[in-house]
């Protein structure tokens, strides 16, 4: 197999091939991204009868997880905005905030939902949000949606309990208390100049062409009954509340008790997600006025425009493991490793080269803690600190190999080009002034 820096060479020009052919060429993504990922494979030397089953097994992982909980968020996200669930929350905001702040609300509530959760499950819950927020006040779908994906993603990768986050805790042997706290200090500010301060100013020059087709799903124009804001904040938020007791199931039971299995099996993303959408079919369904054919009607028809999603997200799974089987994986982080440098900077570092390589921030980050906790440990680094650079770094420019990248491109019917000006930006915003703030914090706290 190709080795050291050819091997660099050749996953850069991958990448760039990506980016090439879908945004220049407009070639099917997801075909482009099979094709990128078996040339790359070849060049590299992986043996051919191994290169179909590494890009399945990437498939496999990253569906696995994923299509189950965009199939379930997708019909909450439905019966949200079929009962005027989603339209209620919209307007309460717009009151609450005013029409020309409506990107500060959407921010505050992606650091809520984006808690306990996974970006993924979060983002697929706020999205009828977004899309209606964006509608009722004629905003641009870039201001309203980079806003809530940058609250999404800060909470994502540094603010505990969420489970990528917590796994750095464990790793680092970091106070998950005082790591909420520094997390806060560091996250808040951070999130709001990635969301709506830069959401600000690259709307004004990043235009949305065409009628979003998901937009025109989930947002309603009719004038009707809506349900209640309590009633669908508490059906949204249901989920939040169950993954919140999973991740502190060990806190209210002794491990391995009944009642410890119970919290962490409802504490599950995707049994989370069954329980409040079934759980959604009596809120904002029966209780609304429909029956049963029509729920099942909605849950039906909802799930056709997320195919392409699941599939490009998928193949980009796919392609992330090539990345690693090849051996990209292993050379950017013996790089990382013979650079002597602080191990705060060293967190970031490993953890933005295996991001820019796999594209999973939640990859970066726990295998960044494993190669940067006994450097850490031995140089006496601030542990809860540690957490937040490394997670910081896991979060660096989000691009083609990376499924929230196509699951923001596609939602927000943007272009290949329009998501890395946005979205690209938005996420390499988070790791640097997150790392920035860190560093200043530790001149206080160390």
């Amino acid at each position: 197999m190709v080795q050291g820096s050819m091997l660099l060479i050749y996953a850069l020009v991958a990448i760039i091939a990506l980016i090439v052919l879908i945004a220049r060429f407009k070639m099917n993504p997801f075909i482009t991204l099979l094709v990128v990922s078996f040339v790359l494979a070849v060049s590299a030397g992986m043996p051919m009868t191994t290169i179909v089953k590494s890009f399945e097994t990437g498939v496999g992982n990253t569906l696995g997880h994923i299509a189950l909980v965009i199939a379930l968020g997708t019909m909450l996200g439905k019966m949200m905005a079929e009962s005027g669930g989603a339209e209620r929350i919209a307007r309460t905001l717009i009151d609450w905030f005013g029409e020309k702040n409506v990107h500060w609300a959407m921010v505050t509530i992606g650091l809520i939902v984006g808690l306990p959760v996974f970006f993924e499950v979060g983002f697929v819950l706020l999205i009828p949000i977004a899309f209606n927020v964006a509608r009722r006040t004629n905003t641009s779908m870039v201001l309203v949606g980079i806003s809530m994906v940058a609250g999404l993603s800060v909470v994502h990768g540094l603010i505990p309990p969420h489970p990528a986050a917590l796994l750095a805790v464990t790793a680092y042997h970091a106070d998950i208390g005082k790591t909420i706290l520094y997390a806060l200090i560091v996250g808040i500010p951070t999130a709001l100049l990635a969301g709506p301060v830069f959401a600000k100013q690259i709307s004004k020059f990043v235009k949305l062409d065409g009628e979003n087709p998901m937009m025109k799903q989930f947002a309603q124009e009719k004038e009707r009954d809506l349900p209640s804001f309590g009633v669908t904040l508490g059906t949204i938020l249901l989920p939040v509340v169950l993954m919140l007791l999973g991740s502190w199931a060990d806190v209210f039971f002794a491990n391995g008790t009944l009642g410890n299995n119970i919290l962490k099996l409802i504490g599950n993303s995707v049994m989370a997600l069954l329980i409040a959408t079934l759980v959604s079919f009596w809120t904002l369904g029966l209780a609304r006025g429909f029956n049963r054919d029509t729920i099942l009607k909605f849950s039906n028809e909802c799930l056709a425009p997320t195919a392409t999603i699941t599939l490009v997200v998928g193949a980009g799974g796919g392609f992330g493991r090539i990345l690693m089987d090849s051996g990209v994986s292993k050379v950017v982080v013996d790089m990382a490793t013979s650079a002597h440098i602080s191990p705060l900077l060293l967190g970031w570092m490993v953890a933005v080269l295996i991001r820019l390589a796999t594209g999973s921030a939640t990859v970066a980050m726990t295998t960044a803690c494993g190669i940067v906790a006994p450097i850490a440990a031995a140089a006496g680094a601030h542990a809860e600190l540690m957490v937040l650079t490394t997670g910081a770094g896991s979060l660096i420019f989000s691009h083609v190999n990376d499924g929230g990248f196509w699951l923001v491109k596609e939602y927000f019917n943007m272009t290949v080009p329009q998501t890395l000006k946005t979205w690209s930006v938005c996420e390499t915003i988070i790791s640097v002034v997150a790392l920035l703030l860190t560093l200043a914090l530790s001149t206080v706290v160390a």
